[in-house]
């Protein structure tokens, strides 16, 4: 076994080379003009700003967080604590070790990502000159590091600390200890996700009420002083956050399939917990595979491309993983079989919401109609559509943990625990192309940008036409990927919630622990737990608002105070813009961040000494968490979805169809894309970090509810 991790550590370290020299060559490529370059530089510049400072703050309250936790357990008089390991210093220790190092790869793996996207853009914009092929392997390329570097430095951060632990020769009680890690990885993308979401949405929703209706001029026009923050928020959110939010989904499901592998020990010992980690390890080298046949001849569908990348890498994934279950449980087809659906439950999520984004198909196409006769109508469309897509999602869902469960279940008919194995496992088979479905969701911001620079630089209409087909398709790989992370924390989160259940039964001693909603403190716990997804919504949107409304004046002030700039003769304070998001973002991300963390403490604790005979506490905490779960999964749908459909239905609009540019139908179409864009980047991306942080919030502090 110890073998089988310096494998995991060698494909990890391989997999960060290769990351190393994707980067290399993209670096390598042409920079295009001098114009070009100006624009990419203040893109470089407000993105490497606003990261500093949100890192700073994020950095801050980690380490406040840290020592916290580190007290508890040390101080802690319960018995509880003693389940982790017989020394409270060592487990406080080792748990708050955990914490920090969670953070702070967290921290490092979305600044990777951001690192390389806002270099790889004027690569990008600069080769679309050339071909489309070559500005579409360009962005994907770049998208690739942010892909492996995530992964493999989860698996690294993991399994590094189980082998330093002394994983090997305790291996029963380690993952325990290691569950830090995943809350502090969750903790940091949650602010992440927030701060960039509110960046990003903010600047957008700023330049385009200006830019495009008050004063009718293009997208990413170098006469609107907050194209630059616009630009500078694709990164942040989408690179940046992104990053964070897959590493700490990544982190949190494999420590959550290693506690419930300790279950089955006595069948397949140490090998069903170092499963996860070896199945992660080979779906890098599906996705090293999978990036690199990407390439697309002539007029061809850049989409195509990328699916067929994705084929690949879902294909040898899956040989991947037989391998894993031949090696590390004997050969258990039924296992394979359970990795198999999780496999079929990323491809079937990539398909939904293909369906409900891209502008092939019905519900988009209905959203665009709908703007023909303005933007009320525009906008029913697309809460309609928004609510229809939480039906396919929760099927697949349903019928993905069902069949997994009942695949362990006869993996291993009569053991205790086989069927939640079952359900670890086929998370860790959807979990499996997760680098490759990374890659392509940095593509998204990429193109964004080089499409940006083509338009600020004035370049040619043929090469425009050429990113804007790649910004389409980035639109649509960016909503696909968080229809993939809502897939992929519904499937953890049972994960997850089955892992606190059986973290709370270690610490009882007790065979079985039941959540009983007819008590009434657990009935009061689950009715928060729904209720948080949408006050924490509630407060995400707002920030967009409050920080957009800056925006928007300070644009206007400009416009007013210098008609130069209309004219063309003066150029916009673009700084001072990126400035005012900054501030906002970093100061509007503090209290929902806050609410999430401290919601489920409370309720714990508060029922837990108020409450009735038996568990209140950590039963009330269970409800919480199952049903705030629920509720985050579908208004995460809502949201992604909805305002994927919303941004999209105006792409198809500017593409020539009912009026194109400038017509009303797209003017109404510009206000419902401004009403979906912090559902989609800001709110729904950060749902499904939440759900993933109540999970590993009960994990760490589940002693302290008993």
């Amino acid at each position: 076994m110890e073998n089988l991790l310096y494998l995991i550590f060698t494909i990890s370290l391989a997999s960060l080379a290769f990351a190393g020299y994707l980067a290399r060559s993209v670096l390598q490529k042409d920079t295009g003009n001098k114009q070009m370059q100006e624009i990419a530089a203040a893109i470089k510049e407000g993105a490497e700003a606003f990261l500093r400072r949100q890192n700073k703050t994020i950095g801050l309250l980690s380490l406040v967080l840290a020592l916290i936790i580190f007290l508890f357990y040390k101080t802690s008089t319960s018995e509880n604590v003693t389940t982790l390991g017989s020394n409270q210093l060592q487990v406080a220790l080792r748990i708050t070790i955990s914490f920090l190092i969670g953070a702070a790869c967290s921290l490092i793996a979305g600044y990777t990502g951001m690192f390389v996207s806002i270099r790889a853009n004027i690569r990008a914009a600069a080769a679309a000159g050339r071909s489309l092929n070559e500005a579409l392997q360009v962005a994907l390329r770049g998208g690739a590091v942010s892909g492996l570097f995530v992964v493999a430095m989860s698996l690294l951060g993991v399994g590094g600390l189980f082998y330093l632990f002394d994983g090997l020769k305790d291996p029963k009680s380690i993952p325990g200890q290691i569950v830090g890690f995943a809350f502090g990885a969750s903790f940091v993308a949650l602010f992440a996700q927030l701060g960039g979401g509110i960046f990003t949405k903010a600047a957008d929703v700023g330049a385009d009420l200006v830019g495009k209706i008050e004063v009718g001029i293009p997208e990413d026009d170098p006469r609107n002083p907050a194209v630059i923050a616009d630009l500078v928020g694709d990164n942040v959110g989408d690179c940046a956050g992104r990053g964070a939010d897959l590493f700490e989904s990544t982190a949190a499901e494999n420590i959550g399939a290693m506690i419930l592998g300790v279950a089955l020990f006595g069948v397949y010992g140490i090998g069903g917990i170092l499963f996860p980690l070896l199945a992660r390890a080979f779906g890098l080298i599906a996705t090293i595979v999978g990036v690199m046949v990407v390439r697309t001849k002539g007029n061809e569908d850049p989409m195509s491309a990328l699916n067929r990348g994705y084929y690949v890498t879902t294909v040898l994934a899956m040989i991947g993983f037989y391998v894993a279950v031949w090696k590390l449980l004997n050969n258990n087809l039924w296992f394979f079989f359970a990795g198999v659906i999780g496999i079929l439950t990323a491809l079937a999520f990539v398909f939904i919401t293909q369906y409900y984004t891209d502008y092939k198909y019905r519900p988009v196409k209905s959203i665009a109609e709908a703007s023909l006769t303005g933007p009320a109508t525009n906008i029913i469309a697309g809460l309609a559509v928004g609510f229809e897509c939480t039906g396919m999602p929760v099927m697949v869902i349903s019928a993905a943990i069902w069949g997994a469960y009942y695949c362990g279940v006869r993996a291993l008919p009569g053991v205790e625990g086989a069927g939640l194995y079952g359900t670890a496992v086929a998370t860790m088979g959807m979990l499996a192309p997760c680098a490759y479905i990374l890659a392509m969701d940095t593509f998204g911001p990429i193109t964004d940008n080089a499409g940006g620079i083509v338009e600020m630089s004035h370049a040619s209409e043929e090469i425009r036409a050429r990113t804007d087909r790649l910004d389409a398709v980035g639109n649509t790989t960016k909503a696909l990927t968080k229809g993939y992370a809502i897939g992929s924390a519904a499937l953890a989160a049972f994960l997850l919630f089955s892992a606190y259940i059986d973290e709370v039964k270690k610490i009882t001693h007790d065979k079985v622990f039941a959540v009983d909603l007819t008590r009434v403190e657990v009935f009061i716990g689950a009715l928060i737990g729904a209720t948080l997804c949408f006050v924490f919504s509630a407060l995400a949107i707002r920030a967009v608002g409050k920080a957009a409304f800056y925006v928007i004046n300070e644009v206007r002030r400009q416009f007013k105070e210098n008609p130069g700039i209309m004219k063309g003769t003066s150029k916009p304070d673009y700084g001072r813009c990126v400035d005012i998001v900054t501030t906002g973002a970093l100061k509007e991300m503090v209290a929902p961040g806050l609410l999430a963390v401290g919601v489920p403490v409370l309720t714990g604790l508060l029922f837990k000494y108020l409450g009735g005979p038996g568990r209140p506490g950590a039963e009330a905490v269970a409800a919480l968490l199952m049903v705030g779960t629920i509720g985050g999964i579908l208004l995460a749908n809502v949201m992604n979805n909805g305002g994927g459909a919303w941004d999209n239905a105006k792409k198809f609009i500017e593409s020539g169809q009912y009026g194109g540019k400038g017509s009303d139908a797209h003017k109404a179409a510009v206000v419902g894309d401004t009403v979906g864009d912090p559902f989609k980047d800001t709110a729904g991306p950060s749902l499904h970090v939440l759900i993933k942080l109540l999970s590993t919030i009960t994990l760490v502090l589940a002693p302290l509810f008993l």
